[in-house]
């Protein structure tokens, strides 16, 4: 669900978050018109104000587990699980943690890819949420719920800043629900 449709209607915080992002045209190929956040992440207020959303979302949810899908979601996820007194649990692209791994492979447009995890990052009937910048099929965000379940963890929900218009009303994924800030800007050109 968006956040706009969930009590934040109207609320000057998010037209904010969605005016610091900023849109480049046809990157990384013809035809996407890429959500760069990090102009987000420059604008200290608006950086803030997205993460205090989220907090105040999260707080008394009895949230025991923050995992962040690589690597965008290693920005939002941290912040968030501080505040809220929860672990931060990386989900990484192969070959990128040292020690033993779980994997997932989760299907895209153009082939495959995988999630990985720690074995023992997460213990079983710990409660988490996953965090990312941005769901536009929900391919990423669905690997992460399963790998977190392999490990018998209760995947509360899915989180996301951005969330592409078709997936707006859908309010779950995988039978978890979603939970979307902004839908993605057009071309800016004022920028």
């Amino acid at each position: 669900m968006f956040a706009a449709e969930n009590g934040l209607k109207g609320d000057p915080r998010l037209l904010a978050i969605s005016e610091a992002i900023r849109v480049i045209p046809n990157f990384p190929k013809p035809g996407i018109m890429f959500q760069d956040i990090t102009t987000l992440l420059m604008n200290h207020k608006v950086f803030k104000d997205t993460i205090d959303i989220f907090v105040d979302r999260y707080r008394d949810m009895d949230i025991s587990v923050v995992a962040g899908i690589e690597a965008r979601g290693f920005m939002f996820g941290p912040p968030i699980a501080l505040a809220i007194g929860a672990k931060f649990v990386p989900l990484r692209k192969p070959r990128k943690l040292p020690g033993e791994v779980i994997s997932e492979a989760y299907e895209l447009e153009y082939g495959t890819d995988c999630l990985e995890m720690h074995v023992g990052a997460v213990e079983p009937g710990e409660r988490a949420v996953v965090i990312d910048d941005l769901v536009a099929t929900g391919g990423t965000l669905s690997a992460a719920i399963r790998l977190l379940e392999r490990m018998e963890a209760e995947v509360v929900e899915c989180a996301c800043v951005i969330g592409l218009p078709e997936v707006k009303g859908q309010h779950r994924l995988n039978g978890k629900p979603l939970y979307v800030l902004v839908e993605p800007r057009q071309v800016d050109h004022c920028r």
